[in-house]
């Protein structure tokens, strides 16, 4: 059978398991676990695989899955990722689905991609004897937390004989029925800093015999805002962001402990690399001057996600013979925010897209990490079709 054939009767599998997949999604999203407890999702999961046919891979430490579907032991795999968790959120979409773990949702999609990718499985699996190379689907935990599960999915050997990876991830600023695609980098790194001020308890009244750490931490805050608008290259974008501020024990009393938490994003690894340095001269220089000592922790998260210019260009080629030109969409420019799929990307090619779910009938157009974000379930299909064909064109190509 000829490649466009083979397309073309996954795609017809892809649209009679639509109500299933919708039914996997609808499952994981009424029982969302958070970063590192997705036992009850990769087992749900493992169930469906292991009916079709797929070798399963489970690993003591964390609660990622790898699954393969082998037709010929001597080519390498073409890989598809699907991450797994949840968000610390209350949900409040008031649908029939609706999370039903308290104060936990998946206000992401991960949902989304997990059945995605259990949907497209199963299409390749009752296309086995007619495929032309090895597929694996890789189920990731932890996605939603700085170290990020692609770490342990990778030294864990997730990537071995790997040719290709592909991921996606629905995206409410694009309507159903269009992709977003970008060449290069496509997504900031990812990382956190925390700052601790130490200074001198007195009483509110005589602030002259303390150090105020409240005050010189406010400082710092200012300083660290700074860094941006005045000592990083305009034409390269970067974020400096304070999340979160801890200090004091009463209002007449001068604070000798301040605790602030924050993230820096950028798309540019030299910048990236020059900021920790920048960020502790200027906590150094007020800290000194008011007084004050300080610690200061930097760790380095997700590095920029930076697609592969060849596999973008059949993603692109692809996604238009299923959606028409008008719908696969440029980003063109680069967000900011973080992804671990790049860490798949430092290691074999492969492209990362932006899956449209935004219907205003259907109120999907929310934002994510928004606790009335939900998805356009007619989108399931659309991702399962391009990532397909993306992944079986790869397979074609013996290079």
């Amino acid at each position: 059978m000829d490649k466009e054939s083979l397309k073309q009767e996954l795609f017809k599998t892809i649209d009679s398991l639509k109500d299933k997949v919708i039914k996997v999604r609808r499952d994981i999203h009424q029982h969302p676990e958070l970063s590192g407890q997705e036992v009850r999702t990769k087992y749900l999961v493992k169930g469906i695989l292991e009916i079709e046919g797929y070798e399963i891979k489970e690993f003591e430490d964390h609660n990622g899955l790898v699954a393969d579907l082998v037709v010929d032991e001597k080519k390498p795999f073409v890989a598809i990722r699907a991450d797994m968790d949840a968000l610390p959120i209350e949900e409040k979409t008031g649908k029939p689905y609706a999370s039903q773990v308290k104060g936990v949702m998946h206000a992401c999609g991960h949902d989304a991609h997990t059945a995605i990718a259990v949907g497209a499985a199963i299409a390749f699996a009752g296309a086995k004897e007619k495929l032309p190379g090895n597929i694996r689907f890789i189920f990731q935990p932890a996605e939603e937390i700085n170290e990020g599960g692609s770490e342990e999915l990778i030294r864990d050997g997730a990537l071995e004989n790997v040719k290709a990876i592909f991921g996606l991830h629905v995206y409410p600023y694009l309507m159903t029925g269009q992709i977003g695609y970008k060449y290069g980098v496509m997504m900031a790194s990812a990382d956190i800093f925390t700052v601790e001020v130490f200074g001198k308890s007195a009483h509110g009244a005589r602030p002259h015999e303390g150090v105020d750490a409240i005050l010189t931490a406010a400082m710092c805050v200012n300083s660290l805002n700074h860094i941006i608008s005045r000592r990083i290259d305009p034409l390269h974008p970067a974020v400096i962001s304070l999340g979160t501020i801890e200090g004091g024990t009463a209002p007449n009393i001068i604070c000798d402990h301040v605790k602030l938490t924050g993230t820096v994003r950028t798309v540019n690894e030299q910048i990236r690399k020059k900021i920790p340095a920048m960020m502790e001269d200027s906590i150094k220089g007020i800290t000194h001057s008011m007084g004050a000592k300080y610690k200061f922790d930097y760790e380095f998260g997700q590095p920029e996600l930076i697609n592969d210019d060849k596999m973008v260009d059949i993603l692109v080629q692809e996604a238009q013979k299923i959606l028409g030109k008008e719908n696969v969409i440029d980003l063109k420019d680069p967000v900011m925010g973080g992804e671990d799929f790049s860490r798949y990307l430092q290691i074999v090619p492969g492209a990362f897209f932006r899956l449209g779910v935004c219907n205003p009938q259907k109120h999907t157009c929310v934002s994510q990490h928004n606790p009335k974000f939900d998805i356009d379930e007619d989108a399931l299909p659309i991702g399962m079709k391009v990532l397909s064909a993306v992944a079986l064109e790869v397979m074609n190509n013996e290079k």
